[in-house]
């Protein structure tokens, strides 16, 4: 069988969020052991597709669907809850605001972000003024991005961006904010992106834009793939679902909203995962390692952002342990004495001020160390 010739392989991803409605839930559920009360959300539910090596990829889908996380799990930005993200080479994602630094100057951004990607002093020097030139921003080049309007902060980014060369070019509707001039840049830049052989994933809700640069396209709907193919098929597809969408009453489409979300939020990880190694064993019935295969592909190359109910131990010990030494320093008296009474961690020795010669007042500690017999 020939190797699959891939860029990007996306394998049954899920990204998984906590809903914590205040700071406290959140420091509580840093202390709990099992978090079942913490409302979940789940921002992917199983997707999996992969990018050709040369390909562009659009990604659409209504808002909150999954667009973004999507991007960012490919970049490297955050890591998926579940699932297998192979990428075979360099990525620069173009989002608006994404790796730049709002107290740093724009030219600082571009050494910073260049720096990143390996790029020398020199070569950072020798294209620094192309940079430039192609963002357009005039002399807020040397002013803090924290003073840039949105379009500013996406010319800038992506001008960075497809001036380092990556592999991978993502671009996650920054060019929704800029003028046609701009436009028409970036639209050209792909477009020798493209001839160079680049692979380009587009995540964008202008279709138009979509139709022009991309070779196929995946719908994400509210968390899941909904169709991936030819980007005129697939296209047309979203279309009929907007057209309808739009002809709902407000309270329809307030309904259908939320039994998406009720979906969401009540995804089973493990049924899941069930129905994959079924989908699996009945396509393969004599492999007889499925479940254990399928558990790996789930989580065998994940990060977890969760701290294990081991490491929340050791925290807690360790704070305890920071608090006991600080009230021992405070109480004065010697930890021997302290294990051998207690209740002295909480009597600190007392100081007493003697008036002397010099009109100075002397301080005398004066540690009660036995008691009456």
């Amino acid at each position: 069988m020939a190797e699959e010739q891939y860029k990007i392989k996306v394998q049954n991803v899920t990204k998984e969020y906590d809903l914590f409605k205040t700071q406290t839930d959140k420091l509580k559920s840093f202390f709990s052991i099992n978090n079942k009360n913490v409302p979940h959300f789940w921002s992917l539910m199983g997707v999996s597709f992969t990018v050709k090596p040369g390909e562009a990829l659009g990604i659409i889908g209504v808002n909150g669907s999954g667009k973004s996380t999507i991007s960012n799990i490919i970049s490297g930005i955050i890591p998926q809850t579940t699932g297998q993200v192979d990428v075979k080479g360099d990525t620069s994602i173009v989002a608006i605001n994404s790796g730049l630094k709002k107290n740093l100057t724009g030219r600082e951004n571009i050494r910073l972000k260049s720096l990143m990607q390996g790029l020398t002093n020199q070569e950072i020097d020798a294209m620094m003024d192309d940079i430039i030139s192609f963002a357009d921003i005039g002399d807020f080049v040397d002013q803090p991005v924290k003073s840039y309007s949105s379009g500013m902060k996406s010319r800038l980014g992506f001008a960075i961006a497809v001036h380092i060369k990556p592999d991978i070019l993502i671009i996650d509707e920054a060019l929704s904010v800029g003028d046609d001039t701009f436009y028409q840049k970036c639209v050209d830049k792909i477009s020798d992106f493209r001839k160079e052989g680049k692979t380009i994933v587009f995540v964008s809700h202008a279709l138009k834009q979509v139709e022009l640069l991309c070779d196929r396209v995946a719908w994400i709907n509210y968390g899941k793939l909904k169709q991936i193919g030819p980007t005129e098929e697939v296209i047309s597809e979203y279309r009929k679902f907007t057209t309808w969408f739009k002809k709902l009453t407000k309270k329809e489409k307030k309904q259908f909203e939320k039994k998406q979300k009720d979906i969401q939020k009540t995804f089973d990880i493990n049924a899941y995962e069930k129905e994959v190694v079924n989908e699996t064993e009945a396509a393969n019935p004599s492999d007889k390692n499925v479940p254990s295969e399928i558990n790996h592909r789930f989580y065998g190359s994940v990060l977890s952002e969760k701290m294990t109910w081991s490491a929340k131990l050791m925290t807690f010990l360790v704070a305890v342990a920071v608090i006991f030494f600080c009230l021992v320093n405070v109480s004065g008296h010697p930890i021997s004495h302290i294990v051998e009474k207690p209740a002295s961690l909480f009597k600190p020795t007392k100081v007493l001020e003697v008036p002397n010669n010099r009109t100075h007042t002397t301080k005398i500690v004066y540690k009660k160390t036995h008691d009456k017999k």
